[in-house]
C-alpha cells in the first residue's frame, strides 16, 4: 500500500513549502526509499504557461514539454527523480477534465458539484502519481484560507477513508516569529492557521514551525499543546543560508525518522554523507567569480531560480563561489553597458518572451563580445546574440527577430512556415527534450565529450536559415543543429575565448550532485578569466 504524506502551508505565503517537500523526499530517498511528488496549484490556469513571472516565478519544463511550477525543479534537484506533467496539476486541469467528463455522458443523471465529482478527481490525480512509490509527497499551493484552496484539503481530507489512515501524514508548514520590540517568538500564527487547519477536518500530524532561530523545549511544548500534536511532531525549520542546507536541519530536527515511525516505513539509516561533503564544499569554495546576468524580471529572483541554481552547480564544479549581479535590461538601454560589465567575469542572458529590455540584451551582447569576457546566452540570449552578430558583424543594419519587429528587412530569427498558422499560445511552442547534434571540433563538443545530448526547450521562435551562409561567413559558428539538420540549437564564435548560445534551456538538467557541462565550462571560463586578469 502506498503511503502518503500532504505538506499544506498556512499564515503567509512563500514559507518554503516546495522545499520541505522536496527535503522530505530527499531524506526519505537517502533511506532507500522510493518517491514521487505532486503539486497542486489552486490557480485557474491550466499551467503556469501564460503567466507573468513577477506573479508566479520561473516556468520549470519537464522533459515531456509539460509547463509547470517552479517547485518541480526543487524535487528534481533534490532527488534522483524525472518528473512529467502528471506531477503538476492545477484547479484549471481538475475542472477541465471534470467538465469534458460531463460532456461526454459520464455523470449522466447526476448534478456535478465540487463534492464528489471534483474531489474525486483530484483524488484521481494523486493515486495517478503513486505508481512505483513507496511514498507521495503532495503539496499543497496557497495558504489555508485561501478560498481557491478549499477543494483539494476537502479532497486530502477524505484521503484516509480511501487509503487508510495508517498511511496519511499531514505536514503543515506555519511561521513562528520573532517579534523584536518583545524579545521573543510568537506561537499565535502557528495556533490560528492549525485551528484553521482543524476547521476543515484536517488535524495535522508533524508542524514545520519556518523561523529565524532553533525553537527551544519550552516553546516546542507550547505549540505541541495548543495545537493539539506530539512535542516530538514540532520541528524547527530554520532559515538558513544555502536552500541544499533545508535537508540536513530537518534531518537533525529527527523528522525523517518521525515521518518513517508514524507511516510504519520499514526504511535503511539514512546516507547524506556526499550532500553534507556537497554543502560543506558549496558554503566554504576555494574561488569566487562575478558573474553578471543581464534580463527583464530581475525585481524577482524567482523568476530565473533553477538559472541561478544551475549557476551555483557550476561554481561547485569548480570549487568557486558564485557573486551574482542581477542588472534590468532596460537599464543597459539607457546607460554605457561597460559601467555595468566591466567587473564581470562572464555574462548571462538568460531566456525570455516579449520586446522590452531587448537593446539592452543586444548591448550587453556586443560588450561581451568586443570585451572578450565569456558571455552565455540561454534561448532569447542565443537570439539576441544572432541579431547583435547579424548587425554589427555581418553588415545587416536594423536586423531583428519577428517577434519585436515584423517590419525588419533581415528577420534572422523567425517563426517556422508551420508555426504561422497556429493561434493557441501554448501550440506554438516548441517544448521539452529534443536531440541535439553537436558539430566536430567545436566548444559544444568538447563541453559535453559527446556527439548528440537531449535538452528541454521552450521557445517559439527559431533561428531563420535563410540567413545561415550570410550569418557564419565571419566567424559565427553553428555548433549544435537538430538531427536533421534544420533547426540551429548552438552557436559560438571562432574569434572568442569562451561564447556560446543555446536554443534550449540546460539549466533544466543542472543538479547540485550533478552540475550541468555547461553551467561546469562557462564558470571554469570565467575563474579562468579572473586568474589571467
Amino acid at each position: 500500500m502506498n503511503k502518503f504524506i500532504f505538506v499544506t502551508g498556512g499564515v503567509v505565503s512563500s514559507l518554503g513549502k516546495g522545499l520541505a517537500s522536496a527535503s522530505i523526499g530527499h531524506l526519505l530517498e537517502s533511506r532507500g526509499l522510493a518517491v514521487s511528488f505532486l503539486k497542486l496549484d489552486p490557480y485557474i490556469n491550466v499551467d503556469p504557461g501564460t503567466m507573468n513571472p513577477y506573479q508566479h516565478g520561473e516556468v520549470y519544463v519537464t522533459e515531456d514539454g509539460a509547463e509547470t511550477d517552479l517547485d518541480l525543479g526543487h524535487y528534481e534537484r533534490f532527488t534522483n527523480l524525472t518528473l512529467s506533467q502528471d506531477n503538476n496539476c492545477t484547479t484549471g486541469r481538475i475542472y477541465d477534465s471534470v467538465i469534458k467528463k460531463e460532456r461526454r455522458g459520464d455523470y449522466l443523471g447526476a448534478t456535478v458539484q465540487v463534492v464528489p465529482h471534483i474531489t474525486d478527481e483530484i483524488k484521481r490525480t494523486i493515486v495517478n502519481v503513486a505508481h512505483g512509490a513507496d511514498v507521495v509527497i503532495v503539496e499543497i499551493g496557497g495558504t489555508v484560507g485561501d478560498i481557491e484552496s478549499l477543494p483539494f484539503l476537502e479532497a486530502i481530507r477524505q484521503m484516509p477513508f480511501d487509503a487508510g489512515r495508517e498511511n496519511i501524514l499531514y505536514v503543515h508548514l506555519t511561521l513562528v516569529p520573532f517579534i523584536e520590540t518583545a524579545g521573543e517568538l510568537k506561537t499565535k500564527p502557528t495556533q490560528h492557521s492549525v485551528n484553521k487547519l482543524r476547521e476543515i477536518g484536517i488535524q495535522p500530524h508533524i508542524l514545520l514551525c519556518r523561523t529565524d532561530r532553533f525553537l527551544s523545549p519550552a516553546v516546542k511544548e507550547k505549540i505541541a499543546l495548543f495545537c493539539n500534536v506530539d512535542k516530538g511532531a514540532v520541528i524547527t525549520a530554520k532559515n538558513v543560508d544555502s536552500i541544499y542546507e533545508v535537508p540536513i536541519v530537518l534531518r537533525k530536527e529527527g523528522l525523517d525518522e518521525l515521518i518513517v515511525r508514524l507511516l510504519h516505513l520499514d526504511a535503511e539509516p539514512p546516507n547524506l554523507r556526499a550532500w553534507d561533503a556537497m554543502v560543506r564544499k558549496l558554503k566554504h569554495p576555494t574561488h569566487d567569480v562575478t558573474i553578471t546576468m543581464v534580463g527583464k524580471y530581475m525585481e524577482s529572483r524567482e523568476s530565473y531560480k533553477s538559472l541561478s541554481e544551475a549557476i551555483t552547480h557550476g561554481g561547485l564544479a569548480n570549487d568557486t563561489g558564485i557573486n551574482l549581479q542581477w542588472v534590468e535590461s532596460e537599464t543597459l538601454e539607457r546607460a554605457d553597458a561597460e559601467q555595468f560589465l566591466k567587473e564581470s567575469d562572464g555574462i548571462l542572458i538568460p531566456g525570455g518572451f516579449g520586446t522590452r529590455g531587448i537593446e539592452g540584451k543586444v548591448a550587453t551582447i556586443r560588450y561581451a563580445r568586443e570585451a572578450k569576457i565569456p558571455f552565455l546566452g540561454l534561448c532569447l540570449g542565443m537570439q539576441c546574440a544572432v541579431i547583435e552578430w547579424a548587425r554589427h558583424v555581418a553588415g545587416l543594419a536594423g536586423a531583428n527577430s519577428a517577434e519585436f519587429d515584423v517590419e525588419t528587412p533581415y528577420k534572422v530569427i523567425d517563426l517556422l512556415p508551420e508555426q504561422r498558422a497556429v493561434r493557441d499560445k501554448g501550440g506554438s511552442m516548441r517544448r521539452g527534450a529534443y536531440p541535439c547534434r553537436l558539430r566536430d571540433n567545436s566548444l559544444a563538443r568538447r563541453i559535453y565529450g559527446t556527439a548528440e545530448v537531449h535538452e528541454r526547450h521552450r521557445h517559439r521562435y527559431e533561428f531563420n536559415n535563410d540567413f545561415r551562409e550570410r550569418l557564419t561567413e565571419g566567424g559565427l559558428v553553428l555548433s549544435g543543429l537538430s538531427p536533421d539538420g534544420q533547426l540551429v540549437e548552438m552557436i559560438e564564435l571562432n574569434d572568442h575565448p569562451w561564447f556560446l548560445g543555446t536554443q534550449f534551456h540546460p539549466e533544466y538538467h543542472s543538479r547540485p550532485h550533478a552540475p550541468h557541462p555547461v553551467f561546469r565550462a562557462f564558470i571554469g571560463a570565467a575563474l579562468q578569466r579572473k586568474v589571467g586578469r
